[in-house]
């Protein structure tokens, strides 16, 4: 018998350029990132980066698709961790717990999302979209079917008029008022967890013995209790 030959498997070039650049955000912030600076880490010639990613802002918006994919994959999973009928507090919890998770997972990927943008670089919002909505869609699923359940406490909260989603959902002119309501709910929430994270990961927040997890968990139930009747 002839035995087939192991090989090891290592990441392509182009994988390996996206991860030198996660390296160099972690290493020296967003506004560090630079083609010629990840050339010189994997000993290339700038011409083998840009065969990939001619321009700048075409690797930055590599990054962020990958960013917003895996942020919304890690959120989606944690939700479908608890497919039982009726786990609805589950699914709201296991969803919001992994949006901080994630963040502390990949700090760099979370800053390049939400802190300063690479200067000079402006990606295309068309896109990114998709995958943006991707990133909200299990906090907007838990949502909404936690509307339909009628264990939604929101008869008098505002909702945002439809041109305040132009710039992330698709469709919007064309949602009916509860899906309005589902999406600022959506984004509310999300703004609360934003705010307490953003914080931990800039080393504003306030710890307390070191318990910064005890803390958020108190902030997604508090919005429990605000907004869910179970």
């Amino acid at each position: 018998m002839i035995r087939q030959p192991q090989y090891t498997q290592y990441p392509s070039l182009q994988q390996q350029v996206k991860d030198a650049a996660w390296r160099q955000i972690a290493a020296r912030g967003v506004p560090s990132l630079s083609i010629d600076g990840i050339a010189s880490e994997l000993s290339l010639a700038e011409d083998g980066v840009r065969l990939y990613f001619p321009m700048l802002n075409d690797l930055v918006t590599a990054l962020l698709v990958d960013a917003y994919s895996s942020f919304g994959d890690y959120q989606i999973t944690a939700r479908d961790s608890f497919p039982g009928v009726g786990q609805f507090l589950q699914r709201f919890m296991a969803t919001g717990m992994a949006y901080r998770e994630w963040a502390i997972r990949y700090p760099e990927r979370y800053v390049l999302l939400f802190g300063p943008p690479v200067p000079g670089c402006h990606p295309p919002l068309d896109t990114l979209r998709p995958f943006m909505m991707r990133s909200i869609s299990a906090l907007v699923g838990v949502i909404r079917e936690l509307r339909t359940a009628k264990l939604l406490n929101v008869d008098t909260m505002p909702f945002l008029e439809p041109s305040a989603f132009e710039g992330y959902f698709w469709g919007v002119s064309a949602m009916s008022s509860e899906d309005l309501l589902v999406h600022t709910l959506a984004m509310v929430i999300r703004s609360r967890l934003h705010g307490m994270v953003s914080l931990e990961i800039s080393s504003y927040l306030p710890q307390p013995d070191g318990h910064a997890d005890a803390l958020y968990e108190f902030e997604i139930k508090s919005i429990v209790r605000q907004f869910i009747d179970i």
